[in-house]
């Protein structure tokens, strides 16, 4: 009888009620696109963000995942990073670094464009997007580009030549100079390179095996020479040394003395505002379930940078869960799954 009433009392407190598949409780929701930065709840149905809010009550859920200790982030975005023939495969590498939109920089052109599609895009968990290798026609560029707009951002640019002006309402990345207003310049921190703002042209840091170097950035950061974009410029080479991600690539920032919330920002909002996807790098209800969830833990992190070279870092950015469309896809500390004596039978498993 004490039963029933519960139950009943339950479904009359839910009439009308949304129930989430998945309610992130009690973490702190750093979303600087929003100006957020508290604790929150956020409630998530069939891979959306449905109600962000300071507290929704855990019987409005199927599953509860209490994030208390946590930092909610939107899911985080690499601007740059290799994933063709000399590259690294996105869902093993992003993903466990909280980075659920991540852009190829150059392994396609439009002619491998349809192979690199069908191999990597279409079989990664992570959303891959590309900049373009130019190829041979900037017409078949075009093509592509306009055949493809969720997938093409722009175009990777040859070292200080301009884009063909069959290409001009897209963005150009690259390294070297000719870059216009609105284009990504990499490897803000570069050996032999100098940090200089160029008028319009956003600055993306660039990591990869010979784009940070803490000589450079360390005096740069000092007199407020800061990068507009954090990213890696991962590939098979600097996943191993100098170890790069985009949580390795945060802490270092974070030990050059930026704050964590204008590291998250660079990581989140402002690669989206470069990319021109306002559909990206925030946390915003009836938008997708990409959600970032980090910590900062204290103590002794050796940083390494494209030399080699070595900082010493007390504070560690680190990625405890990633949810890509609302699921979760990694998940360093078994947070959303049921501990194995309270499991049942193992045949339950799905």
């Amino acid at each position: 009888m004490k039963l029933r009433v519960a139950l009943v009392l339950m479904t009359t407190s839910l009439a009308g009620q949304e129930v989430f598949d998945v309610l992130l409780k009690n973490g702190r929701v750093v979303d600087p696109k929003n100006q957020r930065d508290g604790r929150m709840d956020i409630g998530i149905s069939k891979g959306r963000i449905r109600k962000i809010a300071t507290s929704i009550p855990s019987v409005q859920a199927r599953k509860v995942i209490e994030l208390g200790d946590y930092i909610v982030a939107p899911g985080l975005i690499d601007l740059n990073a290799n994933f063709g023939p000399n590259g690294v495969d996105p869902d093993h590498n992003e993903l466990r670094a909280c980075t659920t939109t991540a852009v190829d920089a150059g392994s396609a052109d439009p002619s491998s464009f349809a192979s690199f599609k069908a191999r990597v895009i279409d079989r990664s968990k992570t959303r891959v997007l590309v900049f373009l290798s130019l190829g041979a026609s900037a017409d078949a560029a075009a093509t592509v580009a306009r055949a493809n707009p969720q997938t093409v951002a722009g175009f990777r640019a040859r070292s200080g030549a301009p884009l063909p002006a069959a290409l001009s309402e897209w963005i150009a990345f690259g390294d070297g100079p000719g870059l216009r207003p609105g284009d990504i310049q990499t490897r803000f921190y570069r050996e032999g390179g100098t940090p200089e703002a160029a008028r319009g042209v956003i600055h993306d840091l660039g990591h990869g095996s010979d784009g940070f170097w803490f000589r450079v950035a360390a005096p740069a950061i000092k007199q407020g020479r800061l990068p507009d974009t954090i990213s890696t410029g991962l590939d098979a080479r600097s996943v191993m040394l100098p170890r790069v991600s985009m949580t390795n690539v945060m802490t270092k920032m974070m030990a050059l003395g930026v704050p964590l919330a204008g590291v998250i920002e660079r990581a989140t909002s402002a690669p989206a505002r470069a990319l021109r996807r306002s559909d990206l790098g925030s946390l915003e209800e009836g938008g997708g379930a990409d959600i970032a969830v980090l910590e900062t833990r204290a103590g002794n992190f050796g940083l390494l940078d494209a030399g080699r070279e070595k900082h010493i870092a007390d504070r560690e950015v680190r990625c405890v869960m990633t949810l890509r469309n609302g699921a979760v896809v990694w998940d360093a500390e078994g947070l959303g799954v049921t501990h194995w004596r309270d499991a049942g039978p193992y045949s339950n498993f799905k």
